[in-house]
């Protein structure tokens, strides 16, 4: 860090309000980094305030402390196309300081790969000048936008730390459902107890009528990631969506993996830091990349924790490719087991997104009757559209 811009690097300290790995950020952080985007401001960028909150929602929910990870939060959320990336750039160097601005355009340079090549392109791993004709322009997508699109299973090991990266950014909405609980509202049903209150206070006159309605809580996610062995390029990427979900209301998700058994990381993808995540519930899984038997983990599932309301009225989601080694009716059977016991039912198959694909799979064809939504989940992009998905979930 540049001393003479010190004053302008936000750090984060353990105190009233924040725990002790700095997951809430103190409000002396919030002037220097709201300078920052007024600096961005000013050098032309159209960061507006809404912009400005998502900046800086993105730095609580990441390790302040890392210039690295501050310089992505911001370049994901205040920069809405590629033209914009060298001028936050410049803003950037000259607010947190040179030396911190080498190290990261240094870091930013890892994504890079010789297989993102530009539009038209032979897509060999062999970059080409692309032939420009006079006074025409050159358009390609950025390397963040073609990385959207690319599907996991055939990165590089550069471009998955680049998915990575923009997986640990994720902040999924959970879906939400009316709760039971009844809280003050401008509008619903009329509150007697603070009507009669209120009249207490004005000699019996009701000037005020105090409505009351249903409050609305997180409604329960529950995740079911295939880690076979025709699901391992995915496996990783999945995961760490689960810790991103699970991250954003722990005592919401419940996340298991199947394979030849059941296994429960909901405890170990709660962790802050998604590497120590990731790491631990690869620890406590002891048939990755092994074989897979569907219907009989998700028996298991069901049996022991869907009868007892993890399952009920929830929004169930399975990670799979649906090659299935047992009975293919049995998994049908347990998947429309769980139909009825769940809120909506979503199977996000890694296939799905690809041309010529057809659900033939001897398991895949069994479940999908009782399925609400089939889904891709080869991309980041898929795997945006399925938080959309997940917030919105409705029975078919």
């Amino acid at each position: 860090m540049a001393r003479s811009n010190a004053s302008h690097i936000p750090t984060i300290r353990a105190g009233r309000g924040g725990d002790r790995d700095g997951h809430r950020a103190q409000p002396d952080v919030l002037p220097g980094l709201v300078g920052f985007t007024r600096a961005l401001a000013r050098a032309g960028l159209p960061v507006g305030t809404d912009a400005a909150a998502a900046y800086l929602a993105a730095v609580r929910a990441v390790d302040a402390v890392d210039v690295e990870q501050v310089y992505w939060a911001g370049r994901a959320t205040l920069c809405s196309n590629p033209d914009e990336f060298d001028t936050y750039d410049a803003v950037f160097a000259r607010w947190f300081g040179p030396d911190t601005a080498r190290s990261v355009r240094a870091s930013r340079q890892e994504p890079r790969h010789a297989e993102l090549v530009p539009l038209g392109g032979t897509g060999t791993g062999k970059p080409e000048e692309p032939e420009i004709e006079p006074g025409a322009h050159a358009v390609a997508a950025s390397d963040t936008e073609v990385l959207r699109r690319r599907d996991i299973g055939e990165l590089t090991e550069a471009e998955r730390e680049h998915l990575r990266r923009m997986l640990a950014l994720l902040r999924p909405a959970p879906p939400m459902r009316r709760s039971l609980r009844l809280r003050p509202a401008r509008r619903g049903s009329l509150d007697p107890r603070r009507t009669v209150r209120a009249m207490l206070s004005t000699g019996g006159e009701p000037l005020r009528l105090a409505r009351r309605g249903h409050a609305v809580r997180p409604r329960r996610v529950v995740l079911l990631i295939d880690i076979s062995g025709s699901m391992r390029p995915y496996a990783d990427a999945l995961l760490r969506f689960a810790h991103a979900t699970a991250r954003r209301t722990p005592g919401a998700v419940e996340a298991f993996t199947l394979g030849t058994r059941l296994t429960r990381v909901s405890r170990q993808l709660r962790q802050r830091d998604p590497e120590r995540a990731l790491a631990a519930a690869n620890r406590s899984v002891e048939d990755f990349a092994g074989g897979t038997r569907l219907g009989d983990t998700l028996r298991t599932f069901l049996d022991r924790w869907g009868q007892r309301g993890v399952a009920r009225q929830s929004v169930a989601v399975v990670f799979s490719d649906g090659w299935e080694r047992g009975d293919a009716a049995t998994l049908g059977e347990q998947v429309a087991r769980l139909r009825r016991l769940a809120h909506a039912v979503l199977w996000v198959n890694p296939h799905a997104g690809k041309d010529g694909y057809a659900p033939v799979q001897g398991g895949m064809a069994a479940a999908l009757p009782h399925v609400d939504r089939l889904l891709a989940g080869h991309s980041l992009a898929t795997l945006d559209r399925l938080v959309e998905e997940i917030r919105d979930a409705r029975r078919t």
